[in-house]
């Protein structure tokens, strides 16, 4: 991966690195909100909402729509965000190599299959 586009996708993952934040894409990914909405929902001020919101449009992951003084907002990229809420959610097991397969993978020069233990 070339260093500019792994700049661009860490700032993108930055966007999704706050509690809040993930709380905002997980209420829009239900569908459009207006700030007020999120107000009841979030235990968070209506200006920290109207923060984060900032980052999230910045990193072009929500949009809004103008109903008179009220904001609404959606999700721009709705598969990118679903897809990333996925794999959070997701169980995954974590891998843990002994150094004898590690030692055989660079032997190889490449991936050895490991077992994954729970």
């Amino acid at each position: 991966m070339d260093p500019d586009r792994a700049y661009e996708r860490a700032e993108l993952i930055k966007a999704f690195a706050h509690p809040t934040r993930l709380q905002i894409l997980a209420e829009l990914a239900k569908g459009t909100r207006c700030v007020t909405d999120m107000e009841d929902i979030l235990p968070v001020t209506q200006v920290n909402i109207s923060q984060h919101l900032t980052v999230l449009r910045n990193a072009r992951l929500v949009d809004f729509a103008q109903d008179g003084a009220v904001r609404c907002y959606y999700l721009s990229r709705p598969k990118l965000v679903e897809g990333v809420l996925t794999l959070l959610s997701a169980d995954h097991p974590v891998i843990r190599k002994t150094k004898e397969q590690i030692d055989r993978e660079k032997a190889k020069g490449g991936k050895e299959k490991v077992a994954v233990r729970a």
